[in-house]
């Protein structure tokens, strides 16, 4: 694959950016979530599917995944140069997130041929959204534990148990599942599979969960004896931890091949500085107050420093001795980083913090409130920060188990 020149990509940018401000959806009459973690709605699910269908029609998704699979079979940095002016251009996020940045490319890696063909490019048009079902009910981020069970019956399995947390649960056509296959295994991370599940299948079911922003983004998934394919088993049987371990890290960042597009609404350090020189405090904007001052400045360099390690990341030889340090923080580091700025960014308006999404007097109706609850999901799902830092320890700075 031959490497671009600077003026192709120079060209290739002002593409993208003519792209986006003649095709970039209106702002819909109704809120927008902040993730897919937050699709509650018919109508924030079909406009946020129409738009990635558009940009995957358009050639700006999946750049990097194989031509024969649907995608454009190119150089990843043309990806890049996409998702870094989305973000700039403050353009809604892809609602397919599980297909696109885990499903998808764990099924490049290590799916059938007939998977990836069968798969890959509904993931990418949106045509088929997935869903994850790894969390199960009484079991937390404990997921060598999983309980629920797929028994094989001839050219099928029957699945029966219960899974939680499952974001896009209501409008998934599959999910990518983690079962037991085998009670009686010498060790709880044998005897488990991965399984591509079909979710439009008789005996299976969702039911909404409310989260504490009032809205509905998870369901409980139910599995009451529910048959599915034995085509569904990526990997062999038995060797499901390895297949959810590879998943883990692409959902954490810490191995590359996503295919692309906005995972959330973009949040920068600039849009926090633009409240406090509207809020008061003591009768004068936030802003002139020294200690906010100091603030967003500090937020601003850990902001910078997250595109310079990004960048790093990219260049072979920059990783020193430990070359998975940076892709292995980037999912802690950036979940706490969107907490700590929604919560700078609630405190900042004093009082009227208290005010939520549809008061009359809060301040850009609500966003920063909802946004400030809705980001402790960021930093639960996928293994919660406390997991993140065991991880860091352990496998980065090479600490024993505590």
């Amino acid at each position: 694959m031959t490497e671009p020149s600077p003026a192709e990509l120079t060209e290739y940018q002002e593409q993208v950016r003519a792209f986006l401000r003649e095709q970039a959806p209106k702002p819909p009459k109704f809120k927008l979530p902040d993730s897919f973690m937050e699709v509650g709605s018919d109508e924030q699910f079909e406009y946020l599917r129409d738009w990635q269908a558009k940009v995957y029609a358009a050639g700006y998704l999946g750049l990097s995944w194989p031509k024969e699979y649907g995608g454009g079979g190119m150089p990843h940095v043309y990806q890049h140069i996409v998702d870094l002016e989305m973000a700039r251009a403050s353009v809604p996020f892809m609602v397919n997130v599980i297909g696109l940045f885990w499903a998808g490319p764990t099924i490049l890696k290590l799916g059938s041929e007939d998977q990836k063909r069968r798969y890959v490019a509904k993931i990418l048009s949106a045509e088929e959204i997935w869903c994850q079902g790894f969390s199960e009910p009484e079991h937390g981020s404990d997921l060598a534990s999983a309980q629920t069970t797929a028994t094989r019956d001839g050219d099928d399995y029957v699945l029966q148990g219960t899974k939680t947390w499952t974001s896009l649960g209501a409008y998934a056509a599959h999910m990518i599942l983690l079962a037991r296959t085998d009670k009686a295994a010498a060790s709880r991370y044998q005897g488990l599979s991965f399984f591509l599940a079909p979710m439009r299948v008789s005996n299976v079911s969702t039911h909404n969960i409310q989260k504490m922003t009032g809205e509905h983004g998870f369901t409980e998934t139910h599995f009451e004896g529910a048959r599915v394919p034995r085509s569904c088993l990526l990997g062999n049987e038995g060797e499901g931890w390895s297949v959810a371990m590879t998943v883990l890290l692409f959902e954490r960042g810490a191995e590359g091949g996503q295919a692309g597009g906005l995972a959330m609404v973009p949040l920068r350090v600039e849009q926090v500085a633009a409240l406090a020189a509207e809020v008061k405090r003591d009768g004068k904007p936030a802003i002139e107050d020294p200690l906010v001052r100091d603030q967003l400045v500090r937020f601003a360099i850990e902001e910078r420093g997250f595109e310079l390690s990004g960048a790093r990341a990219r260049v072979t030889g920059l990783g020193g001795p430990r070359p998975f340090a940076v892709p292995l923080m980037s999912k802690l580091r950036m979940s706490e980083f969107r907490r700590r700025l929604c919560q700078f960014a609630v405190q900042l308006q004093g009082a009227n913090a208290n005010l939520y999404v549809g008061d009359p007097h809060a301040y850009a109706d609500g966003s920063w409130q909802r946004g400030y609850m809705n980001a402790f999901s960021a930093t639960i799902g996928g293994g919660t920060s406390q997991i993140q830092l065991n991880i860091i320890g352990e496998r980065v700075l090479g600490l024993g188990k505590g």
